[in-house]
């Protein structure tokens, strides 16, 4: 009798560890779940941020080749200066 409550005593023991090992990766399982929605998170506004900053890189690229070198920049400001200037004698005729 006693080799069968020792038989029953270790698989108690044993029973207790695997339940115990059990709460503990269920635990640990959900602190990776939640770590996992946060990463998901951060990267979908990693990857918006990402397609924005894309969309203005392109958006510089298509402004800088209009401009072409530095003497069609500085031509093209002399004429914005000069447009704002019509504006602005235009206005102040108006204003008169």
């Amino acid at each position: 009798m006693s080799s069968i409550e020792s038989v029953i005593k270790s698989l108690e023991l044993k029973t207790n560890q695997i339940l115990n090992r059990l709460n503990q990766l269920q635990t640990e399982n959900k602190s990776l779940k939640n770590d996992l929605i946060t990463i998901k998170k951060t990267l979908n506004e990693k990857i918006i941020s990402l397609k924005e900053k894309e969309s203005e890189l392109e958006s510089l690229k298509i402004a800088n080749s209009m401009l072409g070198d530095n003497e069609i920049k500085r031509v093209s400001k002399l004429k914005i200066n000069a447009l704002i200037r019509d504006i602005n004698d235009c206005i102040s005729s108006l204003s008169k």
